[in-house]
């Protein structure tokens, strides 16, 4: 049995964006984690949702934040969203890309061919995050999608993070579409869909693989669906309250504020907690008191306990100062 966490799994699947950076700022202690991760002999792999790059570019951008990785290591959502209608259609055939170039190009390599326009009749649309997405391609999707085209969301992420708070993420660009279409995706291919997850364990050979991800709704999620271990980091888009209140399918085996959660016991990760040093909480019926002071994230793991069982976040209460105030910060 290993004194930390992650000595207790043989693969890490690292989410990137609110994991590993914030756009294209890294965060505090992930290079460090990483490297300490490949020195036990855990392998790593990096599983994202963002469409906008692709695996060699993605690997060349965490090599020029510090953080080692080799574009076999990585798996996008572009990547896997071509390789997913090239699996359907003829050789050649015309694809209507919304989106980055990066999602252009895996469509290309796929042997697929990317168009821009309804009038090329194509048989599929592939619709992934790009910074440059406007009404006149979305139009185009729109028309392809009425006249027969299927319709592939890479995902379908709300919000990217970033150091200036949550930005509109794929899943906004594709709720226009769902808006002016009436109808939903034919095909989403990212997470919380299980195939990113599967394929990074079987590329690695993998075992006992670990799931790292800041998003409730899509790395958490994912990782369940897969059968996998997860670690909520709270580095991202996903807030203590959303952990507090989340359903039984989004909820990770552990939860640390940062990666350094992967270097501590797995039995001060682990949530719901029991008991924890610092904090003690009360129920009385539907509501709860919280006592103490301490780790907030220690906090976070006994209260889930709690509101997994039925107690509204509303209805926990501080009794203590430091009590207080952390559920005002968590905004309840």
């Amino acid at each position: 049995m290993s004194d930390h966490l992650a000595g207790e799994y043989d693969l890490a699947i690292f989410d990137l964006d609110g994991v590993v950076f914030l756009i294209d700022e890294p965060i505090p202690g992930a290079a460090e984690a990483v490297e300490r991760l490949r020195a036990d002999g855990t392998s790593i792999a990096y599983a994202t949702n963002n469409a906008s790059r692709r695996a060699a570019d993605v690997a060349a951008l965490l090599t020029g934040m510090g953080v080692s990785a080799e574009p076999a290591e990585v798996l996008t959502s572009a990547g896997a969203a071509a390789a997913r209608i090239a699996e359907h259609v003829e050789a050649g055939s015309p694809v209507l890309v919304v989106g980055a170039e990066a999602l252009r190009a895996e469509v290309r390599d796929a042997g697929l061919t990317p168009v821009d326009s309804a009038d090329d009749a194509p048989v599929a649309v592939v619709q992934g995050y790009g910074p440059e997405v406007g009404w006149k391609i979305l139009s185009e999707a729109a028309i392809a999608v009425r006249a027969g085209a299927t319709w592939y969301a890479t995902n379908t992420d709300r919000t990217l993070p970033s150091p200036r708070g949550p930005l509109p993420g794929n899943g906004s660009l594709v709720a226009v579409l769902r808006t002016a279409l009436d109808r939903e995706p034919d095909v989403i291919v990212g997470k919380p869909q299980p195939a990113l997850f599967t394929t990074a364990a079987s590329r690695a050979g993998a075992e006992r693989p670990l799931a790292i991800g800041d998003r409730l709704d899509t790395d958490i999620q994912g990782a369940v669906g897969a059968g996998m271990d997860s670690l909520l980091v709270l580095t991202g888009v996903s807030s203590p309250k959303d952990l507090l209140e989340a359903p039984a399918e989004r909820r990770p085996k552990f939860v640390a504020a940062d990666l350094s959660g992967l270097f501590r016991p797995a039995a001060l990760a682990v949530v719901p907690a029991a008991e924890v040093d610092g904090w003690t909480v009360t129920r009385e019926g539907d509501r709860a008191t919280l006592d103490g002071s301490g780790d907030p994230t220690d906090a976070l793991r006994l209260l889930c306990g709690l509101t997994w069982d039925g107690v509204k976040p509303a209805d926990v209460t501080g009794t203590s100062d430091a009590a207080t105030n952390l559920l005002h910060t968590w905004g309840l």
